[in-house]
């Protein structure tokens, strides 16, 4: 349930980010009796899949060889629902005090929560994407960072500026939709998973263009072409569509003031995924500990064992384990 603003909220625990981690968090925290409390900046759940991959289709969550990126979210607000958490979106986590008995998280609204543990599942942060340099002035008039349906760019030229997941996966995903798919990139070398490049390589209707940029864009009112710069030379193509998948400047924010310990913008957790702060733990691709990896897999049980973990600190009577989820309701 939402939670109006500028209120005071007593809770047991307070789950910092509402993306995948977060609110299997808020599931299982639930299955272990806890009352709830889950901050996010983005006005909707689901973290970074509903607001830059909700069409996406995810390959590395167990029990499913393929499952859209809407759908996980909406199967695991369904989950985290018998919880019962207070949702308090578009709102970020501003300040944090300790003492013995419990935390104090001061939300940027003004709202107080009061819990006796913090879990930090805040992915990348706050994140924006980088932009086209040729890209001024045209956002929203052909020019978007992500792609959260497949609809607007069915029947377009669509150019896709990238090296990345991003850039490979979307063209990918929009090459049976659009009339014609161009994927530019400034090096002939990509940071994309290799089997997705094959797959793009392999596609007739995805045309890779290589140490190049898109150095203008034209049109009147909305993009109706690009010209693409190689070696000194510019062609003019049709676009009615661009996409910038140039990656994202990512920030903790203010976390990073929390006396936690961080490194290159990751939480440092132990094996119980405890911060350096006896009331803070944190799970999913927010955390740094030896042989990490950040996997949608890997978040749902750093999640399990920061809330079991959290919960002898809540109740010091209670279990690490309490037993398995499929024993009781």
């Amino acid at each position: 349930m939402a939670h109006p603003s500028g209120n005071n909220i007593d809770t047991d625990l307070l789950i910092v980010g509402a993306g995948p981690t977060g609110l299997f968090a808020a599931y299982y925290a639930g299955f272990r009796g806890m009352r709830i409390a889950v901050v996010d900046s983005l006005p909707e759940l689901g973290g970074q899949i509903t607001a830059m991959y909700p069409e996406k289709q995810i390959l590395d969550v167990a029990g499913f060889p393929t499952v859209k990126g809407r759908e996980l979210v909406e199967g695991l607000v369904e989950q985290a629902a018998k919880a019962e958490p207070v949702y308090l979106l578009e709102r970020t986590a501003a300040s944090l005090t300790e003492d013995e008995d419990g935390v104090t998280v001061g939300l940027d609204d003004g709202t107080s929560v009061r819990a006796k543990v913090v879990l930090i599942t805040a992915g990348i942060g706050k994140f924006s994407p980088r932009p086209l340099p040729a890209g001024e002035g045209w956002v929203g008039r052909g020019l978007e960072f992500f792609v959260p349906s497949f609809q607007p760019y069915v029947g377009k030229d669509v150019v896709i500026v990238g090296g990345g997941d991003s850039a490979f996966d979307w063209a990918l995903h929009l090459e049976p939709v659009a009339s014609s798919v161009t994927l530019v990139h400034r090096r002939d070398a990509f940071r994309a998973h290799a089997g997705t490049v094959d797959a793009v390589k392999a596609s007739p209707k995805v045309e890779i263009v290589t140490k190049a940029e898109v150095s203008a864009i034209n049109g009147n009112g909305t993009v109706e072409s690009v010209d693409i710069t190689v070696d000194g030379e510019v062609t003019t193509r049709p676009a009615q569509a661009i996409v910038a998948a140039l990656g994202f400047i990512a920030d903790l924010g203010p976390i990073q003031q929390w006396g936690i310990e961080v490194q290159k913008r990751h939480v440092v957790v132990d094996s119980s995924m405890r911060t350096n702060l006896a009331r803070v733990f944190a799970a999913g691709d927010v955390t740094e500990y030896p042989g990490k990896v950040r996997l949608i897999a890997v978040g749902f049980g750093e999640a399990a064992t920061a809330v079991n973990n959290a919960a002898v600190v809540i109740d010091p009577s209670a279990h690490v384990f309490p037993g398995h989820s499929s024993e009781g309701s």
